[in-house]
């Protein structure tokens, strides 16, 4: 068969056609790609760069180290303590804020009356100040003059000290990071059950599905699928941020029983001014909030249903 030779203008005009496109394409997400560029990658690249050396703030020359800070970091048990600290906080945490986040969004979009008002209650945590809302924690968790304490007294339970006793104290900050989470997981998935079609629920009753919990699992659970990844991503980032509650109240005491990544890292560069040190830690913490991000997408991706 013999080929139609196309006229040669043609080709040209299509090649530039397709050259401006990229240009403006380029030219829209310039901006975006120079923001990008100097408030994340420049600095994560600076901070890889600090952790190869011995950089100590307040005293002169820089010396090239290598992995020697890395090397530290496996010997270190402050590190080690605060790493498994951070990952306990994460599966106390995210399951919890995850769960309770949806059932109050489930309660909410069943209840007509004083639908706004709830709403503001349960997000109330979200807006608040945590380091204000600290001394009422801390109020509340007094092991002697505190109402958590006194209420179990009245069922003739002796109540620990919850912030003080190496025990109890992760558990508790977990629960106040569970308190703070829940209103915005809350929001996240009311806005995902609005975008679920009403005419599925009407389906599914067609199909025999006629008590609330059968169309739950048959259309809310796999519709909010995408809603759900969202949020479990954001709650794991969240929790294995953790910082101000262990700032303000606890300091990584008692006997380190509270000490995160982040509180650890803050005390290196900030405290004890080791600056490469500390980069260091900081390298290995994105690291881990990778990989925590690459296994969760694998493990929940496959299983979602995007419409």
């Amino acid at each position: 068969m013999d080929s139609i030779a196309l006229p040669a203008g043609t080709s040209s005009a299509g090649a530039l056609a397709r050259r401006s496109e990229a240009l403006a394409g380029w030219r829209l997400a310039g901006p975006a790609v120079a923001l990008l560029s100097m408030l994340i990658l420049l600095p994560t690249l600076g901070v890889v760069a600090l952790s190869l050396t011995d950089f100590e703030l307040g005293y002169d020359g820089v010396r090239f180290v290598g992995l020697d800070n890395y090397l530290e970091l496996l010997e270190d048990r402050t590190f080690l303590i605060s790493l498994a600290n951070t990952l306990t906080y994460t599966l106390i945490v995210t399951p919890l804020s995850v769960f309770l986040g949806l059932g109050a969004a489930l309660l909410i979009e069943a209840e007509v009356r004083g639908r706004a008002l709830f709403r503001a209650i349960y997000f109330l945590p979200v807006v608040s100040l945590l380091v204000a809302m600290a001394t009422v924690w801390q109020y509340l968790l007094h092991p002697t003059i505190g109402p958590v304490n006194a209420l179990l007294r009245l069922v003739g339970i002796d109540g620990p000290n919850w912030l003080g006793g190496s025990d109890t104290v992760l558990m508790s900050l977990a629960l106040i990071g569970v308190w703070q989470a829940v209103g915005f997981n809350m929001v996240l998935f009311l806005a995902g059950l609005t975008a679920i079609p009403r005419e599925l629920y009407a389906a599914a009753e067609v199909d025999r599905a006629a008590t609330a919990w059968d169309r739950f699992w048959l259309v809310t659970w796999p519709m909010l699928g995408p809603t759900t990844l969202f949020v479990v991503t954001i709650s794991v980032i969240n929790a294995v941020k953790v910082f101000e509650t262990v700032s303000t109240m606890t300091q990584g005491g008692p006997n380190r029983a509270s000490e995160v990544l982040l509180w650890t890292i803050y005390q290196e560069g900030f405290v004890y001014l080791r600056v490469g040190y500390a980069s260091a830690m900081t390298v290995v913490f994105l690291a881990i909030l990778m990989v925590l991000m690459v296994l969760q997408y694998r493990a929940l991706d496959r299983r979602i249903h995007y419409t």
